[in-house]
């Protein structure tokens, strides 16, 4: 025989027995990572009962989860609560400004010359009668509908006021309206006569002066309605006041700058000569000072109630 075919014989049955225990080898590799992944995948267990059984009934929510979805149903219906409360008091609020007016403007013949003081107006168009109508008699209604306005918006807010802003409200309501009919007063007895009379005597040095009604109206309501308003500014800071934002010392300092933005807002919303201006001033100084006595006051109260 040849040495060298019995060499090759032993060779390949070598390499054989290798190839053998290299595939055994990689079998038992791949079950060995089978067998991991099969450890490392979790149990699909059934849903179980209280006593541990067996069921196909998924268990019940958690009570976290069942508070939060509470508290969110709960804030929903408070939306829909403060809605459909904000749609009853806006509809009692047209209902009273619509029955004013039609009972102003049904009556219009009876306080007309209450309001025109017998001076002589003239219409350009027979569609300004209408419009000078409509417009002194949604005024007239507005300044009758304010009582029940107030109260209206009071029976909305209160709700979500806290004690300190509640209170607060309750105390000042009647003030509010008092301060808004003395300034509609002001400018109806004092601002609005004086000057109408003083515009006019101005002008009749050079030319004839014809008031119409429309422009006629426009200035009783310049002349009464923002001055309604600016006659709030004591109620505005006991408010700003209470909830921590104004105190007396930072009304003093700014004292002269607060003098010259009322006058800058009298020149607004009056006619655009100094006469009225100042007349418009003067008062609203006086509110300005009143404004911090008041707070001034209150402020001693707060530290004498806070001290015992």
């Amino acid at each position: 025989m040849d040495p060298n075919s019995d060499r090759n014989d032993e060779n390949l049955s070598s390499l054989d027995e290798n190839n053998k225990k290299a595939a055994e080898n990689s079998v038992e590799a791949k079950s060995d990572a089978a067998d991991e992944e099969v450890l490392k995948t979790p149990e699909l267990t059934p849903y179980t009962d209280e006593n541990g059984y067996p069921t196909n009934i998924p268990p019940k929510k958690s009570k976290e989860k069942v508070v939060v979805e509470e508290d969110d149903e709960g804030e929903e219906s408070n939306l829909v609560e403060h809605l459909s409360e904000l749609r009853k008091q806006l509809i009692k609020s047209i209902a009273v400004f619509l029955l004013f007016f039609i009972a102003a403007f049904s009556t219009i013949n009876v306080w007309f010359p209450y309001v025109t003081r017998e001076h002589k107006l003239i219409v350009l168009s027979p569609m300004e009668v209408i419009s000078f109508y409509t417009t002194i008699s949604a005024a007239l209604a507005f300044g009758l509908s304010v009582p029940f306005l107030c109260h209206f918006l009071w029976q909305f807010v209160k709700p979500g006021l806290n004690e300190r802003e509640s209170r607060f409200l309750s105390l000042y309501s009647p003030a509010i309206l008092i301060l808004f009919v003395a300034g509609l007063a002001f400018g109806y007895y004092i601002v609005n006569p004086l000057s109408y009379t003083f515009l006019v005597a101005l002008g009749e040095k050079n030319f004839d002066v014809m008031v119409s009604a429309q422009e006629y109206a426009r200035f009783l309501l310049l002349t009464t309605m923002p001055i309604g308003l600016l006659f709030e500014l004591p109620v505005v800071a006991l408010f700003l006041s209470a909830i921590g934002i104004l105190t007396s010392g930072s009304m003093k300092k700014v004292r002269k700058w607060s003098y010259v933005v009322l006058g800058v807002v009298s020149a607004l919303i009056t006619p655009p000569d100094f006469f009225s201006q100042l007349i418009i001033l003067i008062p609203m100084i006086g509110l300005y000072e009143a404004s911090i006595f008041l707070v001034t006051r209150t402020e001693k109260r707060v530290a004498a109630a806070d001290a015992a």
